[in-house]
């Protein structure tokens, strides 16, 4: 560490202060781009012979929504936690033979070894979870459905990574394209693939035409996903962007900053040192300096010495001496005061704020915060913790999951139904939570 030294034109030190400080700019910020305009169908961009919708005013929304999730934990963690109950224990193939009194599904397990594997499969797992990843993050995906040789038959399932896709301006009301470029928002006809997209109405359908028309034949075909919550008919907007939008996320962010800053900062002053002029003009005479800065730097020199000797961890407990004189009158002359800063700052309320901004991210992804431990002793949402409340919240999220789920399970159901097997259902398994007193603390259950 190092003190600051202020000094007057005749070399007189007249303030110091350790080399850490704590400050604010004042000013107003440049509006960001991708908050503008995340929806315009007229707010394109040319590529060769595609005109595409802009994804934000910038086109750039995917790259700058991942930032802000990178950066924001709860927000991060929430989305994770969300991708995990909904994609459970993964799917299995089965039939629906009827239901019993209560109104649930009898399900009849499928028992083909060719099926249960391909559900079973890594390229099954993988477009799962990067599917759903898409959506949670930015409000859509991009499946893509890849046909064999002659077209005959849909042979993979694959995501597009959303943060290279963009989708072309509606012909008709009916989108026809998908570019992909590793090189959005500065893309050129020479770095990028297109891929055509299927009608959003019936998916299967527009399929079977293809093959009857012959052409499906060495193409593959997008198959958007969408948060159909927003109405936004390209790009919706992801559930947490409320909070984003409400200024939440900005508020955890931003208390984690202030207090890192205020803890190296304001909260680590101390000590008052107060120096008599008259012991610098004894510890080094102006008339023995003829040049000043080497005066001021044996000055800086002693400075940080003392501050050293009284905040360095490794100096913790020691003392340290000083000097003085009695004057004429009886008094004390250049004597050093050293007094403790009575620091009066309490960090007590931005904690409550950052744990209030934590609980409104969550409550914009329909997360109970004390599912995650939000739930802080005394705070604003504490009111509702315990094993139970728990047990209970994380049930609602699994029981809320079958929208979602259904919508990700669409794209590998019109793949099996487009390749002839038609009487098959897609189901999720899940790890319960259960009380200590049935018996068990889990329980399988399918949905």
């Amino acid at each position: 560490m190092a003190a600051t030294v202020i000094y007057n034109d005749q070399g007189v030190p007249l303030m110091a202060y350790g080399k850490n400080y704590f400050a604010s700019t004042a000013g107003i910020p440049e509006k960001t781009k991708y908050t503008e305009q995340i929806q315009d169908v007229d707010n394109t961009v040319t590529i060769g012979e595609h005109v595409c919708c802009s994804w934000a005013s910038g086109n750039n929304f995917p790259q700058e929504a991942s930032k802000v999730i990178s950066r924001t934990g709860v927000l991060n963690t929430g989305l994770k936690f969300i991708h995990k109950v909904v994609l459970g224990q993964g799917i299995f193939p089965c039939r629906v033979s009827g239901y019993d009194e209560k109104g649930n599904e009898k399900l009849e397990v499928v028992n083909h070894p060719e099926i249960i594997n391909l559900m079973q499969s890594r390229m099954i797992r993988r477009y799962l979870a990067n599917s759903y990843r898409d959506i949670l993050k930015f409000g859509i995906s991009f499946p893509q459905l890849i046909p064999n040789q002659d077209g005959s038959k849909i042979v993979g399932i694959n995501t597009i990574n959303a943060l290279h896709s963009r989708l072309t301006k509606p012909e008709n009301g009916q989108i026809k394209h998908c570019i992909v470029s590793g090189e959005w928002p500065d893309v050129n006809s020479r770095n990028m693939e297109v891929y055509p997209v299927l009608d959003n109405y019936d998916p299967l359908a527009d399929l079977e035409i293809l093959r009857y028309e012959g052409k499906l034949k060495g193409k593959s075909f997008i198959y958007p996903l969408r948060d159909e919550w927003d109405n936004d008919d390209i790009y919706p907007l992801p559930s947490w962007w409320s909070a984003k939008l409400a200024g939440w996320i900005d508020v955890a962010n931003k208390i984690p900053a202030f207090l890192a800053k205020a803890y190296e900062n304001q909260i680590t002053w101390m000590w008052h040192v107060k120096i008599p002029y008259a012991y610098w003009d004894k510890r080094f005479p102006v008339a023995d300096y003829p040049d000043k800065s080497i005066r001021q730097q044996k000055i800086q020199e002693e400075m940080d010495l003392i501050e050293e000797n009284l905040t360095d961890s490794a100096n913790a407990n020691k003392a340290i001496f000083t000097h003085y004189t009695i004057g004429t009158n009886g008094k004390p002359e250049e004597q050093w005061i050293i007094e403790p800063l009575d620091n009066k700052y309490k960090a007590d309320d931005k904690l409550l704020t950052s744990a209030a901004a934590n609980s409104e991210i969550l409550f914009s992804l329909m997360v109970n915060p004390n599912v995650l431990g939000a739930g802080m002793p005394g705070g604003t949402y504490a009111g509702n913790q315990g094993g139970s409340n728990i047990r209970e919240a994380f049930l609602v999220n699994v029981a809320m999951a079958w929208l979602d789920r259904q919508n990700i399970l669409d794209p590998i159901e019109t793949m099996l139904q487009f390749n002839g097997i038609k009487d098959i259902q897609l189901r999720f398994r899940n790890t319960i939570l259960t009380t200590l007193d049935t018996g068990s603390g889990t329980q399988k259950v399918i949905s």
